[in-house]
């Protein structure tokens, strides 16, 4: 073959295969955008317990995918605080600047739901009353008002769902005027005293407790067989009535008693684990779906 004829040959075949690449190029790109690269899933279980202490507030937390956090509140000339001390108080930290604002951005940001397409269950903003619960409470739902559509609500005797769930935990005054309002943007907090009371779920839909004063073990060894059914019991007695469990004071320290403890929560039902390693629970919840 000539030499002429030899490159033009080469160069006709460069062309074939170049728009060969293209297409196959154009056509990869088509496949993903017909099908997108799925989102991870929220972590629906996963609570950050004294969220605001983490270097971004709330925004740490959406990060690692969690599905509640708790913000801690003092009632301080009118103004809703939020910090673990009264020594720590800081005005420019408020419940509206580190969570409600933020929220109700991420909402409109994310077409009505905390993350895009997950609208059940609601995301949880957990609030820990840490001033006189009643005069708190009162100046919590005025600062809620405004947020009414963000916040799954109880009008009249019927619960409302929304993007996000308050709960109201801490100092117990709390309670009685929330139980007197026939409308309010937020629910109360129980203890395992409340576990099969009157109490209904549209007041109390969390049942919370101190793991370390109800169970003696603590992730070393095996759980003993009558802690183990006590815990599956306290968790169906709560889901029958509609309700979710969580435990503060579980171990915390990366290893393996944390994992055993998560673990045997996890088995039982529990719907909130308790922690303040966001990633740690993020890969240790992770692990466990796959």
């Amino acid at each position: 073959m000539a030499l002429t004829t030899r490159r033009r040959a080469l160069t006709t075949l460069g062309a074939a295969l170049a728009g060969s690449a293209v297409l196959s190029t154009h056509a990869q790109a088509g496949e993903r955008g017909r099908h997108p690269r799925p989102r991870p899933r929220p972590l629906i279980r996963a609570h950050a317990h004294n969220d605001y202490e983490h270097p971004r507030p709330l925004l740490d937390a959406l990060d690692h995918r969690f599905g509640s956090v708790e913000a801690d509140i003092f009632l301080v000339d009118g103004q809703l605080l939020v910090a673990h001390d009264p020594v720590d108080l800081d005005p420019s930290r408020t419940l509206e600047s580190l969570y409600l604002e933020p929220l109700a951005a991420r909402i409109r940001a994310q077409h009505g739901s905390v993350y895009r397409g997950c609208h059940h269950p609601p995301f949880q903003l957990l609030i820990d009353i840490k001033t006189e619960g009643a005069s708190t409470y009162a100046e919590l739902h005025r600062h809620l008002r405004p947020y009414r559509h963000l916040f799954t609500s109880y009008v009249h005797g019927k619960v409302r769902r929304s993007a996000v769930t308050a709960v109201v935990s801490g100092h117990r005054a709390a309670r009685a005027p929330m139980e007197a309002q026939q409308v309010r943007y937020a629910f109360y907090d129980g203890r395992l005293a409340d576990l099969g009371t009157a109490a209904p779920a549209s007041l109390i839909p969390l049942i919370s407790d101190n793991w370390s004063l109800n169970f003696s073990w603590q992730g070393t060894g095996p759980i003993p067989a009558a802690e183990r059914d006590k815990l599956r019991g306290i968790v169906s007695s709560a889901h029958k009535r509609g309700q979710r469990v969580r435990f503060w004071a579980t171990p915390d320290l990366p290893g393996p008693q944390r994992d055993a403890v998560w673990g045997e929560l996890l088995a039982a039902g529990v719907d909130h684990l308790n922690t303040d390693d966001l990633a740690g629970l993020e890969a240790f919840l992770d692990a466990r779906r796959g």
